[in-house]
């Protein structure tokens, strides 16, 4: 008990802090370039707008390519563009990248499926005052979208949490790097313990928080 408390008290902090940055910079890196790709298919696929089945079906195919992939192979896959970019695939920053990659096309589905639930008769009303399209996307289609969004967003920081403890099986940094290092390989079955614990009670308050907003911002 008291060597797993010393494992846990000199080396959890620095595995939450990169767990924390991997999770960050691919929640932002997904949320931000998969809205742009999810309002993409939505006006490439929907009657009210400028209908392209050719860049949709080309957007939508490699979307559903990368994730079709499950996460491990991908990160497998994706070590030497890692390597290619920053040297060293193995630290938390290219398991943020890999995690980026993987963020990006989940979110794209998800964000896509939200607009997909904005009610025509808005569309149409917005569309018939003359609106631009910035206005109708930024006005009509994110406002009535926004609670399955946050929605989305939280589902999204939940799977990249998940996610980001693969990442330890590369030694890549993070939770999961700590519960492979320790709670497997040195049999410390306190830490894994722990560990799961401690995933139990950040997934349940990223929920709670997600499910708060959500509630908040629903019309």
């Amino acid at each position: 008990m008291s060597e797993t408390l010393e494992i846990l008290q000199d080396n959890l902090g620095k595995a939450l802090w990169d767990t924390f940055f991997m999770v960050g910079v691919a929640t932002l890196v997904g949320v931000v370039l998969g809205t742009a790709l999810a309002v993409l298919l939505y006006l490439t696929q929907h009657r009210l707008f400028t209908p392209n089945h050719a860049v949709n079906e080309i957007v939508g195919f490699v979307v559903n390519v990368i994730r079709s992939m499950p996460f491990l192979i991908l990160l497998v896959v994706l070590i030497p563009l890692i390597q290619l970019l920053i040297g060293d695939p193995y630290t938390p920053t290219g398991g943020a990248i890999a995690l980026s990659i993987a963020a990006v096309p989940f979110f794209a589905r998800v964000a896509e499926s939200a607009f997909q639930e904005v009610d025509e008769g808005l569309l149409e009303a917005a569309i018939s005052t003359g609106a631009p399209l910035w206005q109708i996307i930024f006005g009509a289609i994110f406002p009535q979208a926004l609670p399955s969004y946050i929605r989305g967003i939280v589902l999204t920081i939940i799977s990249l949490l998940g996610y980001s403890a693969m990442v330890g099986t590369i030694g890549a940094g993070g939770i999961g790097d700590l519960a492979i290092q320790y709670g497997y390989n040195r049999y410390e079955t306190g830490v894994l313990v722990a560990i799961v614990l401690l995933l139990i009670v950040l997934v349940q308050v990223i929920q709670w928080v997600g499910d708060r907003i959500a509630v908040r911002v629903t019309h």
